[in-house]
């Protein structure tokens, strides 16, 4: 039973048991269980009490190959679930989890890290396989403490998950005193599980900027002749979708997404142009370019998704929604910036206008742009040449690609192609790609099928991404997570081919040695591990591979011999004046 008690804005859980003496251990777990963590991700050993506390209350331990990719599957997970998830290393390990932690830091994940440390008689005495760890989790962080008494747990675990939820979601770390944890987690006492509802998920709490910045927005969006939306990853973070598409279509204008706010808009709608910056549609930056006001919502304006603040060139009136305060103006001096949560913020825009707003002009020249675009890429998408064309495998996914799928792509040419060339054609269907760190997609989709099971999960990664953690194979077969993973095999880092070329020059010399990797079939090593592996080698043969790896009942690998000297299109920029 429980008992529940409100304190203004804050609802609070006091479970029935709270004020027993139980372990820490207990106590974790049942924090842990309160906020609705279902899996926790972890290398063995640590915090080996409070695992088996888990157990009993129904938390599935997922045992990983290393800890790096125990940090991406929480990293999945939050991203999906839009809560709180856990990982977890001893001492030794937390090096790697740290450096697995950056994604969901750029990312904007809510993934809280759990590490021992020695305890204090040990540092600073050259302590078997200790280093400080403050340094590297500080700056992959937004929290970080340390724990030496078991009655900082009270508080500072509960600090922790608010933190991560909390304003701008990123991750926060604990620092428990013990290399395994095990002085913390065996102490005896009267701790009490109080769970703050509203940071079980992420916005916990919805801020509304002010009315008079609000209209000043809705006048500046009315008068422009050729506005536009560029709706980044805070949309999908505030679950704005459907907000956005509403102004859209209320004030015809037009909405280009960043490759993390893919899915904001489906990309059938007639308002969408797609990916802009430098992973991008060309049509896309040209309709930005053009735009003489741009609303973001949701994004940070960082170089990626401006192709280094060259789209929208300096000078055009840029109105920016963020919860953020310090995004602000940030990188394009705002004409109004609004300090709120991007759906609340959003509604606020709509319920300025009792009538809808007609710019036929601009909607016609956006519409040629993307016709334009879709018309010059068809021969690629529809190629029968074989190595096949990464343009074709795209096609075959977007058609293929169920109705609720979550389509996870690595980082590079993955979030490249799947981000301008594979269409998220529903509103159910979710895309999320990594935020810069090669080798997070694979243990990624781990994770989102952990936080929904429901659902199909598909994962698109190159060949240089997927050696990363292949090993994770066995761990998706252990535990029966069963997702579908689309390795673009072309023997090599393909990205890298021209950069490596142009660097020799005329120059003779070993330049494969730079790019190139042996041939090596990974639905054979998939077939051994147990799980389904298929090779294809034709374009006609993707679909059927597809549909049969989406159908089995085991994690299955679909691997597509690619062509290596395909390369994704340069971005358009705006000449210089």
């Amino acid at each position: 039973m429980e008992a529940k008690a409100a304190n203004s804005w804050l609802k609070t859980t006091e479970t029935s048991e709270s004020k027993i003496e139980k372990t820490t251990a207990r106590f974790i777990a049942e924090t842990l269980k309160g906020y609705g963590i279902t899996h926790v991700f972890y290398v063995d050993a640590i915090l080996r009490r409070a695992l088996v506390e888990m157990e009993s209350l129904g938390i599935h331990k997922i045992l990983t190959h290393s800890e790096k990719a125990a940090a991406y599957m929480a990293d999945g997970f939050s991203r999906v679930s839009r809560g709180p998830s856990v990982c977890m290393a001893q001492s030794v390990g937390a090096a790697n989890l740290a450096a697995g932690l950056q994604d969901s830091y750029l990312g904007h994940s809510s993934v809280l890290a759990i590490t021992g440390r020695k305890p204090p008689l040990f540092q600073y005495r050259n302590a078997y396989q200790e280093i400080n760890h403050d340094p590297m989790f500080e700056s992959v962080t937004k929290y970080h403490a340390n724990i030496s008494d078991p009655k900082q747990l009270s508080f500072l675990l509960r600090q922790a998950l608010r933190e991560t939820t909390s304003g701008k979601p990123g991750p926060a770390h604990l620092d428990v005193f013990g290399n395994l944890g095990d002085e913390i987690s065996m102490v005896k006492g009267d701790f009490r599980t109080i769970i703050e509802e509203p940071f079980k998920q992420s916005p916990p709490l919805r801020i509304r900027p002010e009315q008079k910045s609000v209209v000043a927005v809705a006048e500046l969006l009315r008068e422009a002749k050729r506005p536009v939306i560029v709706a980044g990853g805070g949309v999908k973070a505030s679950g704005a979708e459907t907000e956005i598409v509403k102004l859209a279509e209320l004030l015809s204008i037009p909405v280009a997404t960043s490759v993390t706010g893919k899915g904001s808009i489906v990309e059938t709608h007639p308002l969408s142009v797609g990916a802009v910056g430098s992973y991008s549609r060309w049509c896309a930056n040209r309709v930005v370019s053009e735009a003489d006001v741009v609303l973001f919502v949701g994004s940070q304006t960082g170089d990626q998704v401006s192709c280094d603040w060259r789209i929208p060139p300096m000078g055009t009136s840029v109105i920016q929604i963020d919860i953020d305060p310090s995004e602000l103006g940030r990188n394009y001096p705002n004409t109004v910036g609004l300090l709120g949560d991007a759906r609340e913020t959003v509604g606020m825009i709509i319920e300025c206008f009792d009538g809808t707003v007609e710019r036929p002009q601009w909607i016609n020249r956006i519409q040629e742009l993307v016709r334009d675009w879709q018309e010059e890429l068809a021969p690629l998408r529809n190629s029968d040449a074989m190595p096949i064309r990464p343009e074709r495998l795209c096609k075959e996914i977007t058609d293929c690609l169920p109705q609720n799928a979550i389509l996870v792509a690595d980082t590079g040419h993955a979030a490249i192609w799947t981000g301008t060339m594979v269409y998220i054609t529903n509103s159910k269907q979710t895309y999320m790609r990594a935020a810069g760190s090669l080798g997070w997609g694979f243990p990624a989709a781990l994770g989102a099928k952990c936080a929904a099971p429901e659902r199909p999960v598909v994962c698109f990664t190159g060949d240089a991404g997927f050696w990363y953690h292949l090993s994770e194979l066995e761990t998706a077969l252990r535990y029966g997570i069963k997702t579908v993973t689309i390795v673009n095999n072309n023997y090599g880092i393909g990205q890298c081919v021209p950069g490596i070329k142009a660097a020799y020059g005329e120059t003779e010399g070993k330049k494969e040695e730079m790019y190139q990797f042996s041939d090596v079939s990974f639905a054979k090593i998939a077939n051994e591990i147990g799980c389904l592996g298929i090779r294809v080698d034709r374009p006609e043969e993707i679909a059927g591979a597809i549909n049969q790896a989406l159908e089995s009942s085991l994690p299955a690998v679909v691997e597509v011999i690619t062509d290596m000297n395909c390369v994704s299109p340069k971005p358009w920029i705006p000449p210089i004046a």
